[in-house]
């Protein structure tokens, strides 16, 4: 599945994080995305050969904002706010130079405005982090944004 990230996720380069949308199903609510450490992503830690393993969080919100733009069919990418993480776990140190992660995120509620996701990122088919994510996408977010929020 061919896509421009930049007309998908409310990011430029260098802050997208993800490398492609694999798989979208809008009727049972849930996004496939990868990405791949390398050294070209700008929080690549030459120390760690790899990323810290909290970005695993900016992984699944950003899969999370690639779901809104194709359940929505907007134009333009709408900004949303990370509202807060549950239980996020991740039995890795690191995400790991050259390795390739899939990251599923399953729309558990959404009224629009408000969203909640079970976000998962797998290694070769294996589970190794987890969390809850809830986002806030306001419907008009220059309003929003004007009232000093």
């Amino acid at each position: 599945m061919e896509q421009n990230l930049e007309k998908i996720l409310p990011h430029s380069r260098p802050m997208i994080m993800i490398d492609s949308i694999d798989e979208i199903n809008i009727e049972e609510g849930y996004i496939i995305s990868s990405v791949t450490i390398n050294e070209d992503k700008i929080f690549f830690d030459k120390t760690l050969n790899g990323t810290d393993a909290l970005l695993g969080i900016e992984f699944m919100a950003q899969t999370i904002a690639g779901c809104s733009f194709f359940k929505y069919n907007i134009d333009k990418p709408k900004i949303g706010f990370l509202l807060g993480t549950r239980s996020y776990k991740c039995s890795l140190e690191k995400f790991e130079n050259g390795k390739t992660y899939s990251v599923k995120a399953r729309e558990l509620y959404c009224d629009k405005e408000l969203v909640s996701y079970e976000c998962f990122i797998y290694n070769e088919g294996i589970e190794v982090a987890s969390a809850v994510i809830n986002a806030y996408q306001p419907q008009n977010v220059d309003e929003f944004l004007k009232s000093g929020m």
